[in-house]
């Protein structure tokens, strides 16, 4: 009962800016006394601010109260081959601090990682919640399926960390972090079904998102789009790499919009999404326009999603944010 009520009041907060005692009580459904007594020890203990009293309409004036968006700190790391990208933000969601190394920091005894973390925290100690982003598939918190990593094959990743820090964390597919990121930053309607492609560089992924809610499957296997089959011996990452060793910087090549193509009818006569969404780093408007055409011979153009390009990066490190706040917001720290 404690946890629903600083939840509640916590959610309340941040969403409406300010609140009375009575107001909150109202809100909530929570009796006065109660909601007095949380706002008092919150108050002490620097998690809500007093920022005056309201205009008297007769009675007492009452106290308004907005809570500390640096009570809490959240850190958002995202692991890839090249280099690692990580936020810290507060609870308003506002980036306190950005940066990212070349290092490969998944090394596999994973010291290089840990040591990231701890440096962030020193300098950050009011850090109440750790998100990580990975290229594999994740089962609350194991990595159980994550191509070229071995040494992370079935690793808890977010027991060894939350061991480690005595912080709570969150692991989450890369995807499954941007296709969150994109649309909480957009303010889209909660009804919205999304998919967002990466190729990347551990093989093609998706994230996706179905009236709203990021879509993880009965084994948290969803989005590995690699084993789709698309021809009589291709798989869809087969088709889009096309015997190449290399990955090259944009998609341009017919067999990439015919494997795309095909993707996008596929997941349209399944899901019937309102948008497909690329990284901007890997597509241009020509290849939008060219996918528009293919797709148009495997699927009736009017069912079509509509195509955007989005920073991926930025997107993913978003989607991590908006987890690691949920943590912090739901008091699991507590």
């Amino acid at each position: 009962m404690k946890m629903i009520i600083l939840r509640g009041i916590r959610k309340s907060l941040l969403e409406h800016g300010s609140a009375t005692k009575v107001e909150l009580s109202d809100k909530l459904g929570i009796s006065f006394p109660t909601i007095s007594k949380f706002l008092t020890q919150m108050e002490k203990e620097g998690e809500l601010i007093s920022v005056g009293l309201d205009d008297s309409s007769g009675g007492r004036r009452a106290k308004r109260y907005t809570y500390n968006p640096e009570y809490m700190l959240g850190l958002a790391i995202f692991l890839e081959r090249s280099e690692t990208n990580y936020i810290v933000f507060n609870c308003l969601g506002e980036v306190k601090d950005a940066g990212k190394t070349s290092s490969v920091l998944v090394d596999v005894d994973l010291t290089l990682l840990t040591e990231c973390v701890e440096e962030i925290i020193e300098k950050y100690p009011k850090i109440s919640s750790i998100a990580i982003g990975v290229p594999g598939s994740v089962d609350n918190g194991r990595i159980f399926y994550i191509p070229e990593y071995e040494h992370l094959q079935n690793f808890d990743l977010k027991g060894y960390l939350e061991t480690r820090f005595s912080i709570p964390v969150v692991i989450e597919n890369d995807m499954n972090a941007a296709v969150l990121g994109y649309h909480d930053s957009r303010g889209i309607m909660e009804n919205k079904s999304l998919i967002y492609l990466y190729s990347g560089h551990n093989g093609p992924g998706a994230g996706i998102m179905v009236n709203g809610v990021v879509v993880r499957g009965s084994t948290n296997f969803s989005g590995e789009i690699s084993f789709v089959p698309q021809y009589d011996d291709r798989n869809f990452r087969q088709a889009l790499e096309n015997g190449n060793e290399t990955k090259k910087a944009f998609m341009c090549e017919e067999y990439e919009i015919d494997a795309i193509s095909r993707l996008i009818a596929s997941f349209v006569a399944i899901i019937n999404p309102h948008a497909f969404i690329f990284c901007d780093d890997e597509v241009n408007q020509l290849f939008i326009e060219q996918i528009v055409k293919r797709s148009s011979k495997y699927i009736p153009a009017e069912h079509l999603p509509e195509l955007k390009i989005s920073d991926w990066k930025k997107d993913y490190l978003l989607g991590l944010q908006s987890l690691g706040l949920e943590i912090m917001v739901n008091g699991i720290n507590n």
